[in-house]
């Protein structure tokens, strides 16, 4: 078991009076069967009125609105979250399991391609060729590996929206184009995949009570009897180090922070992760 809390602090800089701005906030860990949140807060500056909701798919939004005239905007985020082990993948299940009518039903949103997760012929052809022969659970990590080795890791050359083939054009990408592209492809062979966000604790050896700099990570969980989480960016399974905020098809179902406001433009954008191990 793990115990992290976590400080997410965002700040726009605007280039002068905005008048006003309309926010979503998704940034309050998943309270589940895996994870227990004991505790987590949004707070807004200026201070403003806040509602809560849980939105289609399972993942808490702190909605806001500023109505007055405002040159910063700063949302924290805090929370504590306990983590237990993973549970094993399921083993068991075979092809003909996932491929069952009452899984197709089940997941049908997390086995059809969006246009961020559609993958091109080749990357197709390569989930197969990895796939062949093994069983689902195997076949999924054999997947995700051989998209993953195939991929450079260089920040600053896709955006968040950035579509998983061109991500694999570039052969170069970040956290979320791997996870995009590890999803399309296991969709591409009959596997349902979802995109996860959350956090990951960079120093697995860190000791309880130090603060390290970290940042917002994205991952993924596939199906194949059960849900189980994997992480294509560090090529290993999801552990007590990664916290999970929310899940949907893709980034646009999950971003941390979205809205409009009313005044000048570009912002500056300032977002820093503090990770701490209290347990």
């Amino acid at each position: 078991m793990s115990v992290l809390r976590v400080v997410h602090t965002t700040t726009f800089d605007y280039g002068g009076p905005v008048r006003a701005s309309y926010n979503e906030a998704r940034m309050r860990p998943v309270d589940d069967e895996r994870q227990r949140v004991r505790s987590a807060r949004v707070d807004v500056q200026p201070h403003t009125w806040t509602d809560e909701y849980v939105d289609y798919w399972g993942t808490a939004v702190t909605s806001f609105e500023m109505l007055s005239s405002h040159e910063r905007l700063t949302i924290v985020a805090e929370s504590v979250v306990e983590r237990g082990p993973a549970p094993a993948p399921a083993l068991a299940w075979s092809w003909a399991d996932i491929g069952g009518e009452s899984v197709l039903d089940a997941h049908a949103a997390f086995l059809a391609p969006t246009a961020t997760t559609d993958v091109p012929d080749d990357v197709a052809a390569l989930a197969l060729e990895a796939a062949g022969g093994l069983a689902p659970t195997a076949a999924a990590e054999a997947v995700c590996l051989a998209v993953r080795d195939r991929l450079e890791y260089v920040p600053g050359v896709t955006a968040v929206h950035t579509p998983a083939s061109e991500a694999w054009a570039a052969r170069k990408g970040v956290c979320q184009d791997m996870a995009h592209l590890a999803i399309g492809a296991l969709r591409s062979v009959g596997i349902p995949a979802r995109y996860v966000s959350g956090y990951l604790h960079p120093r697995g050896d860190a000791p309880v009570g130090e603060t390290v700099l970290g940042d917002s990570h994205a991952w993924l969980e596939f199906w194949t009897g059960t849900w189980t989480g994997y992480d294509p960016t560090n090529r290993r399974f999801v552990s007590t180090d990664h916290v999970v905020v929310a899940r949907g098809r893709e980034y646009g179902d999950v971003p941390p922070l979205k809205g409009v406001y009313a005044g000048p433009g570009p912002s500056a954008l300032e977002v820093e992760v503090q990770i701490t191990r209290i347990g």
